[in-house]
C-alpha cells in the first residue's frame, strides 16, 4: 500500500489512467479518419476490380468465359430456387461494368457514396448468388455503408470538389 501511494504521487511514474490515455492518443494519431477512410474504399474496390478485370477481354468486350458464368453456373437462391439468372449476356456485362467503374470512382473517391451504393447493391446480388459466402459478402456490407454513412474523407476527389464549390459561392 505504502508503495502504491508512492507510485501515484511520484511524478516519474505513469498511473495506469495516464497509460490508458496514452495508448488511446496514439491509436487515435495511427487512425487519422482520412486516411481511415481512403483505407475502408481501397480494399472495398480491390476484390470487385479484380473479380471485374476478369471478366474482359479488351474495351467493352467481354469473354466467353463471364457469359457462361452468367448463363450456366451462376443461380440465384431466392425462395423456390435456385434460378438461372435472366438475359444472362446483360448480366454479365452490367456486373463487368460496376465492377470496374465502382471501384475506379471509390479509389478516386469520386460519386464515392454513390459508388458504395452500388457495390452495396452487387455484395446483395453476390450473396443471393454465392450465399456460402456471407462472411465476406458481410465484410464487404458493412464497407461499403461505412464509407456511404461518413463519406470519403478529406483524401478524395468528392472533398476537392466541395471545397471548390464553397469558394465559388
Amino acid at each position: 500500500m505504502i508503495t502504491d501511494q508512492h507510485m501515484s504521487t511520484d511524478s516519474g511514474s505513469l498511473s495506469p489512467g495516464l497509460l490508458v490515455d496514452r495508448a488511446n492518443h496514439l491509436v487515435q494519431m495511427i487512425a487519422v479518419p482520412s486516411l481511415v477512410q481512403l483505407v475502408l474504399r481501397v480494399a472495398l474496390a480491390v476484390p470487385f476490380w479484380r473479380s471485374g478485370m476478369l471478366k474482359w477481354d479488351g474495351f467493352l468486350r467481354l469473354n466467353d468465359t463471364a457469359v457462361t458464368l452468367f448463363s450456366d453456373e451462376f443461380m440465384l437462391h431466392l425462395p423456390g430456387g435456385p434460378y438461372h439468372f435472366p438475359a444472362p449476356t446483360v448480366m454479365a456485362f452490367l456486373s463487368g461494368s460496376g465492377e470496374i467503374m465502382f471501384p475506379v470512382l471509390l479509389v478516386l473517391g469520386l460519386g464515392t457514396r454513390f459508388a458504395a451504393l452500388g457495390l452495396l447493391f452487387m455484395t446483395l446480388i453476390v450473396e443471393l448468388t454465392v450465399p456460402d459466402g456471407w462472411p465476406i459478402h458481410l465484410t464487404w456490407a458493412a464497407m461499403a455503408l461505412g464509407i456511404m454513412a461518413h463519406g470519403p474523407g478529406h483524401i478524395s476527389l468528392d472533398h476537392l470538389v466541395c471545397r471548390a464549390r464553397s469558394r465559388g459561392r
